[in-house]
């Protein structure tokens, strides 16, 4: 049986005054499945496209704490202790940063873990 589930695609914006962004992770969130996860893939090559002065490693683990605060737990600070659905709904919170959130996408899946992998591939993986 397929549940319901939402998502949305983080995205790096080196220089946030140009608006120019590339897709670097997803995060997806299936309450029913009591799933909350996040992949990530940071191209430094589209990176430098966008900015050659962006320290790529630095990006990096700003994408990295989407992983921890779906984890969850103290690692991920206070954050990391609320429940699945508020941590979440702070991931996807619109920020002006050099990560941010698009809007929030929904689906159905019978395999949460699965429908991730399929939207890195789809959404953040260069084609090919």
């Amino acid at each position: 049986m397929s549940d319901l589930f939402e998502y949305a695609v983080l995205r790096v914006v080196p220089r946030v005054e140009r608006g120019e962004f590339l897709n670097a992770g997803v995060v997806l969130h299936c309450a029913l499945r009591g799933f909350l996860d996040a992949r990530v893939h940071l191209d430094p090559t589209r990176l430098s496209a966008l900015d050659p002065g962006a320290d790529h490693e630095a990006v990096l683990s700003h994408l990295e704490v989407a992983r921890l605060v779906c984890e969850g737990g103290p690692g991920a600070g206070y954050v990391g202790l609320m429940p699945r659905s508020q941590r979440f709904g702070w991931l996807t919170a619109p920020r002006s940063a050099v990560v941010q959130p698009s809007p929030v996408h929904t689906g159905f899946s019978e395999d949460p873990e699965a429908s991730l992998e399929h939207l890195l591939r789809v959404m953040v993986l260069p084609p090919g």
